[in-house]
């Protein structure tokens, strides 16, 4: 079993803000792979598939994304999952805007999102794909994470880093892939 967890904030007030790609990435992958509505459990939405004889969760948790954590180790719990069993897609402000990094374990780099899980799960071991949001330097990483992708931003996101993801999961998840060569082809695309 997999579980792929897109890291954000729920309501709509925040859908379309850098710090909600995680989210935005789990809606086009549910998208792509025709999944119908969610269930509701485990603070969190997670849409429930079958791919390549696997069964495999895509979830956005609902506990904001501060304490993401708790929900990405109910579920981990509850179907006794591994952390290598995990994959979190999530923001990362310290890469370029559109670009694309896979990472095996590390620390935090200061997203919270990231510590909350790290400290709940008691590991800093687990699969992440990080999505650059870029930085400006002369806006403090509050306001700039909690703001909005301009409209061209949106449609590069959606039309190329949003498809990459894609690619990675049909490959990871349909190919069986290993992590280890998904590196090797994507970090820095």
């Amino acid at each position: 079993m997999k579980l792929i967890v897109g890291l954000g904030n729920p309501g709509n007030e925040y859908t379309y803000k850098r710090h909600n790609i995680g989210f935005l990435a789990i809606s086009k992958l549910v998208d792509k792979f025709n999944l119908a509505k969610p269930k509701n459990a485990f603070n969190a939405l997670i849409w429930e598939t079958t791919i390549n004889n696997e069964k495999v969760l895509f979830c956005q948790p609902q506990t904001f994304m501060n304490l993401s954590g708790f929900a990405v180790y109910q579920i981990k719990q509850f179907y006794k999952l591994t952390l290598e069993d995990i994959i979190v897609i999530y923001d990362d402000k310290d890469i370029p805007f559109n670009v694309i990094k896979l990472k095996k374990n590390g620390s935090s780099a200061g997203h919270n999102g990231i510590k909350d899980l790290i400290q709940k799960l008691g590991s800093e071991n687990f699969l992440r794909i990080r999505l650059g949001i870029g930085k400006d330097v002369q806006i403090p990483t509050r306001n700039w994470v909690l703001g909005k992708f301009s409209p061209s931003q949106l449609e590069l996101i959606n039309n190329d880093l949003l498809e990459i993801v894609y690619q990675i999961m049909v490959q990871y998840l349909e190919k069986a892939t290993s992590f280890d060569k998904l590196m090797s082809l994507y970090n820095g695309k």
